[in-house]
């Protein structure tokens, strides 16, 4: 199967603006889409691409359609149309492939490889990791889901927009694996944010709770290091990343175990506690802001001041 030169790319926002820039630097031939025209009309200015209006349209100009959009619901209707018809995939040829870049549910990356087999239209799912700053430099972590086949068309392209990319086996396993990692990050912070609280309560200074987590414990980890150290305890609270939408990974985690009779009652604790403080203190805030739920019920503040 000939290789994919022609690319849509739906989804041009923080993210995927940047992801798409690095697409255009590689030499691939780019299409854009967004719902936001001033943001498509300034990516066309400034980058040698050509931008698309019409679902339709855009999918019979390409060999693969990137998808980069808030959830899975939104990828289908793009894709398939909002009535099931007039979609993306409505003009796209046999042989043509969508990649879902997006943190979509599992379940619904595998409902849309099962509509699009008929037509021929092969379906893949490569989620990413890294945040805006890899996004920017080309260094995101990206993990593939799907048929060999597409995997080996797609990696040329996923590797111009990451610096490592994990396969993941079959259609939906890079989403899982994607909500999987998220769910587990987002339960090591608030653990770490708790051991802290309890210390703070004790008496024991910050930076000493602190350095003892780090170096005396197997309590070591990523969230205690990036984002307990740099972001909670400065007050800096700029990881990048909503409260809300940590709380949407993590009940994409929860629904996957459920769907598949799964034991699993620490992500669902997890994802009530989250929710919890989204319902407190909002959608917008950093996901580092998750220390007030605990500062406010501790009646302690993890600051280095």
């Amino acid at each position: 199967m000939a290789g994919i030169q022609k690319i849509g790319f739906i989804g041009i926002g923080n993210m995927g603006g940047h992801m798409a820039r690095h697409l255009v630097g590689a030499g691939f031939n780019l299409t854009v889409m967004d719902a936001r025209p001033e943001i498509v009309e300034t990516f066309v200015n400034d980058h040698d691409c050509t931008s698309e209006n019409d679902p339709k349209s855009l999918g019979a100009a390409v060999d693969a359609v990137i998808t980069m959009l808030p959830t899975s619901k939104i990828v289908r209707s793009v894709i398939l149309g909002e009535d099931g018809k007039d979609g993306v995939a409505d003009g796209m040829m046999d042989g043509s492939l969508v990649i879902d870049m997006s943190t979509s549910n599992p379940e619904d990356t595998v409902a849309l490889g099962q509509a699009l087999a008929p037509r021929g239209i092969g379906v893949m799912d490569a989620p990413v990791a890294g945040g805006v700053v890899f996004a920017a430099d080309g260094s995101l972590l990206i993990t593939m889901g799907g048929r060999q086949a597409d995997k080996d068309r797609a990696r040329p392209l996923l590797e111009a927009m990451g610096s490592e990319i994990s396969d993941c086996g079959i259609l939906g396993g890079a989403h899982t694996m994607k909500a999987l990692n998220n769910y587990v990050n987002a339960a090591a912070l608030i653990t770490g944010i708790e051991a802290m609280s309890v210390a703070l309560k004790f008496g024991i200074e910050p930076d000493v709770a602190l350095d003892a987590l780090k170096s005396a414990c197997t309590g070591r980890n990523n969230p205690i290091e990036k984002k307990i150290e740099t972001h909670i305890m400065t007050r800096k609270f700029a990881t990048g990343m909503p409260v809300g939408l940590i709380c949407k990974d993590i009940n994409i985690a929860v629904a996957s175990a459920v769907a598949l009779g799964a034991y699993a009652p620490m992500a669902k604790e997890t994802a009530r506690l989250w929710e919890e403080a989204r319902d407190r203190f909002g959608f917008d805030p950093d996901q580092s802001e998750v220390v007030r739920l605990w500062e406010t019920e501790t009646g302690v503040t993890v600051s280095n001041d």
